[in-house]
């Protein structure tokens, strides 16, 4: 993906100067997992950038039913790339998903979604572009392995550098281990994937996204970050979806392992997506201000859109926990109330046996209220129910009764 934008006739003579022989068309499901189809050369023509490619969407999760699944794949010249991690020499094409009847974008495809946004954004006259530049942190990994099985689950992760393997026999191990929390950032040789980061930077840019800066992260085990320049919302979404295909097919190469999964470690540092946002008219910042740190009233007003929203989603947070107290509460004066029946039921004293029959029959009715009262508080418990009309309702529970708090967004 060249920063000058590619026609139908560039990506044709791409395929001829690098001697492509399959296309790979790929696109976004409902959850945001790339999916993909190739074609060979007999199948391209530059028909295909206006017409698309026909194929069936019913198995697709989220997308069509089987008696309704022709779609089409419209690829974007603009997302031209040789794919370096195919065998053969391979084109390959980001595409948005249209209804081959209407001709429109359908709704479940993110890429499309994306581009409604866009197109809303300039017709408010608000804004012409919204940027994002995210920073994604992943962990690199040397061995993962798990399984869920009838009678066993487990999970287990190994990394080279990770602390727990400082007395590990490595012919020879060197000790140069990171600790938990102290990855940010040594030199190596305690910095073991300066190398492959480098490689993923450059296979980046190859596909024509921008790299500002890569580095190791906090947590032991390989955490890393690759910083890429921000851009609007659609050519961003595509270039994050290169950049996890391409991370994690250099780290294949190296016989490792990619997960952006948020929190594989115990005890040290997870990974996340710190996103910058901005909105530009022309050449000019338009959360850039003289308000409260630096911030234009837009800015404050973008930053505090959904405030009402969050308190309410806190408060049924915090309305919930209290009603967990309680419930707690009442399990403690269970167990209390257990452990004094079980004390009584071992004691010879002849006066505590005399009264056993009295005290059993006491407690057994006082731990059916509590269990009556117990179970009246979980059913009392309501979860957010979200409603997709663009309002949250939260069941918030009471003592009395339930009051529900509509917040809109």
């Amino acid at each position: 993906m060249a920063k000058d934008k590619k026609t139908p006739s560039d990506v044709s003579k791409m395929i001829k100067d690098r001697e492509a022989k399959l296309v790979d068309f790929k696109f976004t499901d409902l959850p945001g997992t790339w999916q993909h189809f190739t074609t060979t050369l007999t199948e391209y023509n530059e028909d295909i950038f206006t017409d698309g490619l026909g194929f069936d969407g019913s198995s697709i999760r989220g997308w069509k039913v089987i008696n309704a699944s022709d779609m089409l794949v419209i690829p974007d010249p603009a997302t031209a790339w040789i794919d370096i991690f195919n065998a053969e020499p391979t084109l390959s094409l980001i595409c948005t998903i249209v209804d081959p009847i209407t001709r429109e974008p359908y709704d479940r495809d993110p890429r499309g979604l994306a581009e409604k946004a866009e197109a809303y954004l300039k017709s408010t006259g608000i804004a012409d572009t919204a940027n994002f530049g995210p920073e994604a942190e992943f962990f690199i990994f040397d061995d993962v392995r798990f399984s869920s099985a009838a009678n066993s689950a487990f999970y287990q992760i190994e990394s080279t550098e990770a602390h727990w393997n400082s007395a590990r026999e490595e012919f020879p191990n060197l000790g140069y281990k990171i600790r938990a929390k102290e990855g940010y950032f040594p030199v190596p040789p305690a910095d073991t994937l300066q190398d492959i980061r480098n490689e993923m930077c450059l296979e980046l840019e190859k596909a024509g996204v921008p790299i500002e800066r890569q580095h190791h992260e906090v947590a032991t085990a390989g955490q890393a970050e690759i910083d890429i320049r921000f851009a609007p919302m659609k050519e961003m979404a595509d270039h994050m979806q290169y950049y996890k295909y391409i991370v994690r097919n250099v780290a294949k190469r190296h016989n490792k392992t990619v997960t952006f999964m948020p929190k594989p470690l115990f005890a040290d540092n997870g990974s996340g997506m710190h996103t910058h946002i901005s909105l530009w008219k022309g050449d000019k910042p338009l959360f850039a201000g003289n308000g409260y740190s630096g911030l234009s009233e837009m800015a404050l007003f973008f930053i505090g859109g959904n405030l009402p929203s969050l308190r309410s989603i806190s408060q049924t947070v915090r309305v919930d926990i209290s009603r967990l107290d309680h419930v707690m509460n009442i399990v403690g004066e269970l167990i209390i109330e257990r452990t004094q029946l079980e004390a009584l039921t071992r004691s010879h004293e002849a006066q505590q046996v005399r009264m056993l029959s009295h005290e059993l029959t006491k407690i057994s009715r006082n731990l059916d209220r509590k269990l009556t009262e117990l179970q009246k508080s979980v059913i009392e418990t309501r979860m957010v129910r979200f409603r997709t009309v663009g309002d949250i309702s939260c069941t918030l529970p009471v003592e009395s009764e339930a009051a529900t708090v509509d917040a809109i967004i």
